[in-house]
């Protein structure tokens, strides 16, 4: 029996040897060809040189951002690149369906099949502000260190899926390394968000359904321009732009600075136009602009302006999204509002200024309770004083050889907005007669506004905001 056993161990022995030895030439064989993949392929003996290991071994860390968010993660990473390896340089990836893989596949790809080579990076431009750009990598990867000084390769991309993301890959030996250098390019990409104190407004694109970002001219018109009754625009700034003057000082007093104003009133009657100069006198502030459809990428605005305070988030028309809830179902961009407003911190520099022609149909979870909006001012239509106001301020620097108050009797409930036409149509109607406008008379007031009241233009008074009924009551003619 012992001598069986031992038999037995002996046979076990030596098939062990064989199949170790077979384990050890199969290694080696695949070790081979790997060197022989790699040496086919320069894209991929380019990082694992750089690596200092076999691609196997190498381990990859991504994050993925919005398309819209390509020009500030460039610049995180050239802010990382100038502090690890200013001298560094872009290469890049040929072959067909580029922009439908990633970054890693590619890489496989390019040693199973050599579909990929080594090749020039792809660039391309985004926007930076309202006529501003930068040049953005769109496919291409980097060779530099980490924090540690340890060998690690940074990777740009932007897809082609159907939302459109741009995405950064870190690769590196240890997965420790690709995450702090992940963490350290976000934290830059941060620092140097081109969205930081610009006038941004939420769009969607005409192919796709994914959000895109408008920059929009942060120019706001002067005080002199805001026409509303007295003391209505001092009242919106001192509680806007006066929390932003001494902020600091609120907060070491224990006040909060989050804040809501609903501006409300007919269309054409000046919300948008008095907006516009809040936004100038913020200087500094990220202004994030929602309007019609765009109002689903909430929850994003909300992100944007949390990160990048001081801010304001402009949502207009919100009555479009918060319409009380016991007249029909709610829009489930109702709750995303509300808890947007609740979620912000007391000690939060954001502006909630939402606008809305219907203020008689929002929601009153949004206009009764406190701490959502804190500030509602009606802007109404113009009284006699501010239709004058109107008139010299929209014809601007030319002559008027007219009876202004006929003209402020015959537009009694118009809006700014119709006044802002008529004008329009009185210079118009000057320049018919001659090359330059001398002076506007009562004829060319005349006629601009009985083109504007004739019957086939029964719509354009509500169009510009007059609430009449019967357009012949704007004429300003006694017929008597």
């Amino acid at each position: 029996m012992s001598d069986s056993g031992t038999g037995d161990r002996q046979l076990d022995l030596a098939g062990a040897r064989s199949l170790a030895a077979s384990v050890q030439r199969l290694l080696r064989a695949a070790g081979e060809q790997v060197e022989e993949a790699n040496a086919r392929s320069p894209l991929v003996t380019r990082l694992t040189d750089h690596l200092g290991c076999p691609f196997p071994d190498v381990l990859t860390v991504e994050q993925t951002y919005r398309i819209w968010e390509h020009a500030s993660l460039q610049r995180g990473i050239d802010a990382y690149l100038a502090g690890h390896s200013p001298d560094a340089e872009w290469f890049g990836i040929s072959g067909a369906d580029r922009r439908f893989e990633s970054l890693d596949s590619m890489l496989t790809g390019a040693l199973r099949t050599g579909g990929f080579q080594l090749g020039r990076p792809d660039y391309a431009t985004a926007a930076t502000g309202a006529a501003e750009t930068m040049e953005v990598v769109e496919l291409g990867l980097v060779t530099t260190a980490g924090p540690d000084g340890t060998p690690i390769v940074v990777g740009m991309q932007s897809t082609a899926a159907y939302d459109e993301q741009c995405v950064l890959t870190v690769f590196a030996k240890e997965r420790a390394t690709a995450r702090a250098v992940r963490d350290e390019v976000d934290r830059l990409k941060d620092e140097h968000d081109v969205l930081r104190g610009r006038f941004v407004s939420f769009t969607a694109s005409e192919h796709n359904e994914n959000e895109l970002v408008t920059f929009l001219p942060r120019q706001g018109p002067a005080a002199t321009d805001v026409i509303l009754p007295d003391g209505r625009l001092e009242g919106i700034e001192s509680h806007i732009v006066g929390i932003a003057e001494h902020a600091e000082r609120l907060l070491a007093a224990g006040q909060h600075l989050k804040r809501g104003l609903l501006l409300h009133g007919p269309p054409g009657v000046g919300k948008t136009h008095t907006v516009r100069y809040l936004i100038g006198r913020l200087s500094g502030y990220t202004v994030v602009q929602l309007t019609g459809h765009a109002v689903r990428f909430l929850d994003q605005a909300v992100a944007l302006a949390r990160r990048l305070q001081p801010a304001v988030i402009v949502l207009e028309d919100v009555d479009l999204v918060a319409e009380g809830r016991e007249s029909h179902d709610s829009s489930p961009l109702l709750f995303s509002l509300l808890d947007a407003m609740d979620g912000l911190a007391e000690d939060a520099n954001v502006v909630m200024v939402l606008t809305t022609n219907r203020v008689n149909v929002l929601e009153r979870a949004l206009t009764e309770r406190p701490g959502r909006v804190d500030l509602a001012v009606e802007i109404p239509r113009p009284d006699a004083a501010g239709r004058l106001r109107l008139l010299r301020l929209y014809a601007r620097d030319l002559r008027i050889e007219a009876d202004l108050d006929r003209m402020v009797t015959a537009t009694e409930g118009v809006t700014a907005s119709f006044i802002k036409e008529m004008l329009r149509r009185a210079v118009l109607t000057a320049l018919r007669e001659a090359e330059t406008v001398e002076a506007l008379t009562d004829a060319h007031f005349e006629a601009a506004l009985a083109g504007m009241t004739a019957p086939g233009q029964s719509l354009t008074p509500g169009l510009l905001g007059a609430p009449l009924d019967d357009p012949d009551d704007l004429r300003h003619e006694d017929d008597s």
